[in-house]
Formats: structure tokens, sequence, C-alpha cells
């Protein structure tokens, strides 16, 4: 099954370069995706007709949150976006911050999620994704199809694997 939620990435421009950088994987891999690089986003510019959400989790205790609203109906994939930031946790907070209408967003946010199988970067704390796993989890979730995130899957394990081949053995 094709994905057909709208995935929208804003890279920040320090990750645009990086050797590990699994967003251009995930863009390249979802026909339904944009690739923004910047730090400040222009909301007009980025406008869709779709059902708009911010893939993040929700703010720490003592942090202001956007104001309550009513519970978020999802309504069907073919009428979703996904708002993806690919940064590191520092920056994200940066981007979120530079852009108001970012964190005024509904957000979707992963919890009880599998382990990472990103071993060629450490995750600092448990639960922490790349930007194509988190995604993909996103995509499953909002779907609801877990076998439509199994060639996204593959894509990355290869991704893994064949960056781990240039690697020096470890004594």
């Amino acid at each position: 099954m094709a994905h057909t939620t709208e995935v929208l990435i804003l890279q920040h421009p320090l990750e645009v370069h990086h050797a590990k950088n699994t967003a251009r994987l995930l863009h390249l891999s979802l026909a339904h995706s944009h690739l923004v690089v910047g730090e400040v986003f222009d909301p007009a510019a980025l406008a869709s007709p779709r059902f708009t959400v911010l893939l993040y989790p929700p703010d720490p205790p003592g942090v202001a949150a956007p104001p309550a609203s009513n519970p978020v109906v999802w309504p069907a994939p073919g009428q979703l976006r996904l708002v993806v930031l690919d940064a590191t946790w520092r920056k994200s907070r940066k981007m979120l911050h530079l852009n108001p209408w970012l964190r005024a967003l509904p957000r979707l946010s992963l919890s009880n999620t599998a382990p990472s199988a990103y071993a060629i970067r450490k995750a600092h704390q448990p639960g922490q994704l790349s930007t194509l796993e988190a995604t993909c989890a996103a995509l499953v979730r909002l779907e609801g199809d877990a076998a439509a995130g199994a060639p996204l899957q593959a894509s990355f394990a290869g991704f893994v694997q064949k960056f781990q081949s240039f690697l020096p053995p470890s004594a």
C-alpha cells in the first residue's frame, strides 16, 4: 500500500550535508513528500488544503504550550499532511520557537515505539528515533496499516547496513 499522507520535512540547514542524514532517504522514498531546508519558514508558502499535524513530542511541564483545543479527529490519510522536523533536539526546539505557527499545530506524539534500529547514531534517551523511523511510525499510526511501513523500514535497514560496511571493524 502506498502512503497517501503528504509529508513535509522541514530540515535544519546543519543536517543537509550530514552523512547520516535520513531525511533525504525519507524524501526520496515517499512520493507524497516535500523537503524544505531552513530555520524560519513562511507559513503562507507552506500552506496546504490538507489537515496539518506536527510530529513532535508534547511540551515538557512548565513550558508554555499552545492553547488546548477540542480533541483532534484525524481525517482520512489522503486529507492529512504530516510535518516533520529534521534537526537535533536542540535545533528542533529553536525551529519551534522561531516558527510560532508550527507550535500552534496539533501534535502527533509517538509512544511505545520499537527501539531504534539506527545503529550508526547514538540515541541519548530511550524512544529517540531517527527522522525516518519516527515518520514511518507516524505514517503507520495515521494510516492504520502496519505493513505499509515495511518498504520504508527495509530501505532504512539497507542504508544502515551499507553505512556500517564503510566503518572500520571495532576491536
